[in-house]
């Protein structure tokens, strides 16, 4: 089983659900962007994911958008990515997942990428830009070097089309909340409930929910019905502050953060 797999099957004994942050790497540096994932696994933390900086991408938000532009002004390189990752993740305990464009690996090829990932630490990949069908090549170098290789599914997805992307999919489904972009919201769709709680049932995989959560009343929403819950925008927006104010000030708010989540989780 990959790391990914034997995560869930623990969390499902210990009868838990995941909580999946998000994290730019190399906003404002990579030396902050490791502080940051140790200071998430600490707050309780189930696996991390790490956003690849591109400069188009096509689902992310004004927070996100924002804090690849600044990792790039900075030349960030992914060697030195893969470098801090592997710094990092061995003491972190927990998976860590790269989320990035297809147009990344494509460039870096789909064989040298998994091999340098999987060398650096990570447990998988999400390629929000490759579509399920389009995803095979990727899918047979993931499987040889045991990574998963996570697929999201919509709101709009046909469920004939969810059923297919759930085939094709491995280490858990990435369930979009809503259509659009991602970013904090005030509220979220009643519909996520009924559509998760049927994709659940058509699959073995675990499904996870990301896009637009922020909230402890998000959380105390879906959190019966997935089995984890992912959240970006907010924690990366608390990330932009290490500009303003000190690093450690910075760290202890995410941690605060993540801990009244997890608080709404478990409650």
């Amino acid at each position: 089983m990959s790391a990914i797999d034997t995560l869930f099957e623990q969390l499902r004994r210990d009868g838990r659900k995941a909580f999946m942050p998000f994290v730019t790497a190399g906003d404002p540096d990579l030396e902050f962007t490791a502080a940051v994932l140790r200071r998430l696994v600490e707050a309780g933390s189930s696996m991390c994911e790490l956003g690849v900086p591109y400069s188009d991408p096509i689902a992310d938000g004004p927070v996100i958008q924002a804090s690849y532009t600044r990792a790039l002004d900075h030349r960030i390189k992914l060697a030195e990515i893969f470098e801090m990752l592997g710094g990092v993740a061995p003491g972190l305990g927990t998976p860590v997942v790269t989320m990035l464009s297809y147009a990344i690996v494509f460039r870096r090829g789909p064989d040298r990428y998994v091999a340098e990932a999987k060398a650096a630490g990570a447990a998988g990949l999400i390629v929000p830009d490759l579509p399920a069908d389009e995803s095979a090549k990727l899918a047979e170098v993931c499987r040889r070097e045991d990574l998963s290789l996570i697929q999201l599914i919509t709101p709009t997805t046909p469920r004939d089309r969810a059923l297919r992307i759930a085939e094709r999919t491995t280490g858990f489904i990435y369930y979009v909340s809503v259509a659009g972009i991602t970013g904090e919201r005030d509220a979220l769709p009643r519909k996520i409930v009924e559509n998760v709680g049927w994709l659940r049932e058509q699959t073995p995989l675990p499904v996870c929910i990301g896009f637009g959560i922020s909230r402890p009343e998000h959380v105390r929403m879906l959190a019966p019905v997935a089995d984890g819950l992912i959240v970006g925008s907010a924690i990366v927006r608390r990330v932009a502050r290490a500009g303003e104010k000190p690093r450690e000030e910075v760290l202890d708010e995410i941690g605060r953060y993540v801990a009244e989540l997890l608080g709404a989780m478990e409650g």
